[in-house]
């Protein structure tokens, strides 16, 4: 769903407040994201748990363990 009529400059797009749901840049328009629904979360939230155990993350979010 495009909520803007006119063409923007991407400057004019970063510009504009932030929105819920996020809204998309696409060749001169805005767009509105959809909201994830309970499934989408359910797995989004799985797959950052199964990429942190892989990746063996230490006590920070930003920090790794050294491998042994």
């Amino acid at each position: 769903m495009s909520i803007a009529t006119q063409s923007l400059t991407l400057d004019e797009f970063l510009k504009l407040p932030e929105t819920t749901p996020t809204s998309e840049f696409i060749n001169g328009k805005i767009f509105q994201k959809p909201m994830p629904q309970r499934e989408h979360s359910r797995l989004q939230a799985k797959l950052g748990a199964a990429i942190n155990t892989a990746l063996n993350w230490g006590g920070s979010s930003t920090q790794m363990k050294k491998p042994s």
